[in-house]
C-alpha cells in the first residue's frame, strides 16, 4: 500500500513545515516537514532547505514508513489503518508492540488505548501536541472511511 494524500495531509499538519534547521522539542535537529536526515546524514545547525527539497525529502521519508507498515503489518488494512500507521512511524520510527497487537487481533479499544497513552512524552515530559495527534491517529486508524 501507499499513502493516501490525505494521510500526507495529516502528517503534514502535525508536523508543521520548517525551512530551516531547527530543534524539535525531542531535541533532534529536524528540518522540512519534520525530516531528521538528509541523505543519510543527520540534520545540523544552519541548514536551510526550499519548499522543493522539504516536499522530495517528505517523499523520500514516506517510502521508507510505507514500506516498514507493509512489511510489519501481516493483516489487510484499510487506507485510513494504513495512513495512521505511516503517521505514527514517521513521527516515532514505527513501534513492534503496535504492529503486534494489530497483527494478533487486539480490540479497537486496546488499539485506541496504546494509541493515547503511548509516544506522548519528548525527553520525560508529556506533550499536548503528541497527545493530540495520537488521538487523531487513533480516530484516523479506527474509522471506516
Amino acid at each position: 500500500m501507499k499513502i493516501s494524500e490525505k494521510g500526507i495531509e495529516f502528517i503534514k499538519h502535525f508536523e508543521g513545515l520548517r525551512l530551516q534547521s531547527y530543534r524539535c522539542l525531542g531535541n533532534v535537529w529536524t528540518i522540512g516537514w519534520g525530516t531528521t536526515e538528509i541523505n543519510g546524514v543527520e540534520v545540523k545547525e544552519g541548514v536551510t532547505i526550499s519548499l522543493e527539497n522539504a516536499e522530495q525529502l517528505l517523499k523520500e521519508n514516506l517510502k521508507k514508513f510505507e514500506d516498514l507498515v507493509n512489511r510489519r503489518i501481516l493483516i489487510h488494512l484499510t487506507q485510513n489503518q494504513f495512513d495512521a500507521l505511516v503517521s505514527h512511524a514517521y513521527n516515532t520510527g514505527g513501534s513492534d508492540t503496535l504492529f503486534d497487537l494489530i497483527n494478533s487481533g487486539a480490540s479497537k479499544k486496546e488499539i485506541r488505548e496504546w494509541f493515547e497513552n503511548t509516544y506522548i512524552t519528548a525527553n520525560g515530559k508529556v506533550l499536548n501536541g503528541l497527545i493530540a495527534r495520537r488521538k487523531k491517529e487513533a480516530i484516523l486508524f479506527l474509522s471506516n472511511a
